[in-house]
């Protein structure tokens, strides 16, 4: 670590926490005299997770087994997501506290159950500073639960020194998702990255992906209007044979003609099957079939996307924009091909 980041994290725990937090000793430390550094008793590690959008899906949650739980499915990873930084201390009693975006929060349910299971294969008590910099609308439709989970289990696993595989560390985010019922597809698509379809629902190293071709010259073009309820929607049974009966078809097709034009026409049929496009996305996707480029709906969230040539940005930056008020709610973003990782 060098000076500026020791400075950055001993602030960001200052103002956090009371000085009996965490103990922060001064010492000689990376060359630096003990005038100028500091020695803190504790690890640190950071991770990023992209966010995922999801175009159609196959909902796969009959196992009992989570690792075997999941979803089929085809989606999107992009470069905004979620960067997740972790503190750990061992301590005589173990104390967990995470933040959002700067906030303490009480209400991250799945990031606690992996703090949990990662203090479990420590077998010893820490204290535990999570700080989740979320860089995607939540509840939206881009993966940010998944991206917080994932992001924190592969900064965990570094921070207490575990050595899981990449893979193993990131099923402990796929089981926290499953068992907090807050997705079931996007922690395996978010660990690959790319253009994929989710041909095998389950856990990393469990699912299995197919990439779709995709070059860096196309851009993921969004319009965020606001979350939407899903719990309603995936737990009625009608709706969900209608959603397994659809998208498993759609899943087949496409893995038998893996293209790009194919996954958006195909996340455009699903999201008019569902019947679930509300006035202001169809206000909008009439513009947009207007002007012959392709768009479709988040699954699930009250968002338009498509994936566009970088001379198309500026036509479909111009027509989102029209239909909000706020800038803050047109998302462009790159293609992630790279997946999570730690930083």
């Amino acid at each position: 670590m060098d000076l500026f980041s020791l400075e950055m994290s001993k602030q960001t725990l200052r103002n956090i926490y009371p000085s009996t937090f965490f103990h922060i000793a001064q010492c000689i430390t990376n060359g630096y005299d003990d005038k100028n550094a500091w020695c803190l008793s504790l690890k640190e590690a950071r991770a990023f997770s992209p966010g995922h959008i999801t175009g159609f899906f196959q909902i796969c949650d009959q196992p009992n087994d989570p690792l075997l739980k999941g979803s089929r499915g085809a989606g999107v990873s992009i470069t905004q997501g979620v960067t997740t930084k972790v503190w750990v201390e061992k301590s005589a009693k173990t104390s967990v506290k995470i933040m959002m975006n700067g906030d303490v929060t009480n209400s991250a349910l799945v990031s606690e159950h992996v703090v949990n299971t990662f203090l479990s294969l420590a077998g010893e008590s820490y204290k535990v500073l999570v700080e989740h910099d979320v860089k995607i609308p939540i509840g939206c439709g881009f993966g940010s639960s998944g991206a917080g989970a994932l992001s924190l289990a592969l900064a965990l696993n570094e921070a207490f020194n575990l050595n899981l595989p990449r893979l193993e560390a990131a099923q402990t985010a796929h089981i926290a998702e499953v068992k907090c019922k807050t997705g079931l597809g996007t922690v395996i698509a978010e660990t690959f990255g790319g253009l994929e379809i989710r041909v095998k629902s389950g856990a990393p190293d469990v699912g299995k992906t197919k990439s779709i071709p995709v070059s860096s010259s196309y851009v993921v073009a969004c319009l965020d209007f606001g979350p939407i309820s899903t719990m309603e929607i995936l737990t009625d049974e009608a709706f969900r044979r209608r959603i397994n009966r659809f998208g498993g078809n759609l899943v087949d097709e496409l893995a038998k003609h893996p293209t790009l034009d194919n996954f958006m026409g195909f996340s455009r049929k699903f999201a008019e099957h569902l019947g679930v496009i509300s006035k202001r996305l169809r206000a909008v996707l009439e513009e947009t079939d207007r002007a012959g480029l392709t768009c479709s709906m988040a699954m699930l969230g009250e968002t338009v996307f498509s994936l566009v040539k970088r001379d198309q940005v500026k036509e479909v930056h111009e027509i989102f924009s029209k239909h909000t008020p706020s800038e803050r709610s047109v998302i462009m973003a790159e293609v992630d091909f790279k997946g999570a990782r730690l930083l």
